[in-house]
């Protein structure tokens, strides 16, 4: 039997990539007039490797927000440094490429629908046979310039994109950027994941319909000021724990047109644990995600078979708090 699962009405299940028709890894939940899918009422988890680990280093950058050149080479001295520790997956913060201030930054800046970007991660990806969420950055396309995140594989293929979708309206990121319109799913090394954008971590029901399809790691690049870090690493333990899954924030750090950037880039464990965390300044921290060990947590408590879809639709719709 088949219920009606809570993915936000009008989302359907989209296959594509980076460009269009390069590859099937990814699975994308794309707005459409439908009014709704069906799924099961619990995810089918993706089969993996009994023993699985997966390596993850968050590469913490302290972006100048006056210097786009300086920071694309500071983003790879940092993933060649990170490739030193032998992980599956590299980590870049959120915007590295100008920094964030979305009524301040030039447009020009702006990576041009991200072609330096993915030529320059594409090619560390395939000669550190690593696989790389490369951040997000400032990209501009035909119709305006967007917060753009980019996953790559061992083999340098671009695999997924995502642009952001709830824009940070206080600091006028809704004015500056436009919103995307798709969540990005995708696999890496037979694990599922997704990837998701600094202030999105605020939103539960994103992760929630990330999650619903089977989903093991998720991957949030990020620019939470220093004033809100103890709300980030409670939200990224939320998250963590909700869906029973390892989460990696990589946070950026230093000062951006007068505001402090607050580090501590974490990778948080199912049950809540943090397996690695950094401090203020830039740095690289790693942790191993034991995704074995997710089957035995999700029986222990089975939380995806004890949920009352039926429950949950008109909230999930609800567009006014009540």
């Amino acid at each position: 039997m088949r219920t009606k699962c809570s993915i936000p009405s009008g989302l359907h299940i989209e296959k594509g990539g980076c460009n269009a028709g390069q590859t099937e890894s990814i699975t994308r939940l794309k707005r459409n007039s439908c009014g709704g899918c069906f799924c099961d009422t619990a995810p089918v988890w993706a089969s993996v490797k009994k023993g699985q680990n997966m390596r993850i280093c968050c590469a913490q950058m302290n972006v100048n927000a006056e210097s786009p050149e300086g920071n694309y080479a500071r983003a790879e001295v940092l993933v060649r440094k990170a490739a030193r520790r032998n992980p599956d997956v590299i980590v870049l913060p959120e915007t590295w490429n100008t920094g964030f201030a979305p009524k301040k930054i030039d447009p020009a800046a702006a990576d041009e629908d991200g072609a330096r970007t993915k030529k320059l991660f594409s090619a560390l990806a395939e000669e550190f046979n690593v696989n790389i969420v490369a951040g997000s950055v400032t990209n501009r396309r035909p119709g305006g310039v967007y917060n753009t995140a980019y996953v790559f594989d061992r083999a340098g293929a671009c695999v997924a994109d995502y642009d952001k979708t709830h824009l940070f309206s206080p600091a006028g990121e809704n004015e500056a950027y436009r919103a995307g319109e798709a969540l990005a799913r995708f696999t890496l090394d037979g694990v599922s994941c997704a990837v998701m954008t600094c202030y999105d971590l605020r939103f539960p029901e994103l992760a929630r319909a990330l999650a619903l399809p089977g989903l093991d790691v998720l991957f949030i690049p990020a620019q939470w000021p220093k004033t809100r870090v103890c709300q980030m690493l409670t939200l990224l333990r939320a998250r963590a724990v909700e869906n029973q899954i390892y989460a990696a924030l990589c946070n950026g750090c230093g000062e951006a047109y007068g505001v402090r950037y607050g580090g501590h880039s974490a990778i948080v464990g199912p049950l809540g644990g943090t397996l690695a965390a950094a401090r203020g300044r830039e740095t690289i921290v790693c942790a191993d995600a034991d995704v074995d060990k997710l089957e035995r947590i999700r029986k222990e408590t089975p939380v995806w078979n004890d949920r009352r879809p039926e429950l949950y639709g008109e909230l999930s719709r609800a567009r006014e708090r009540q």
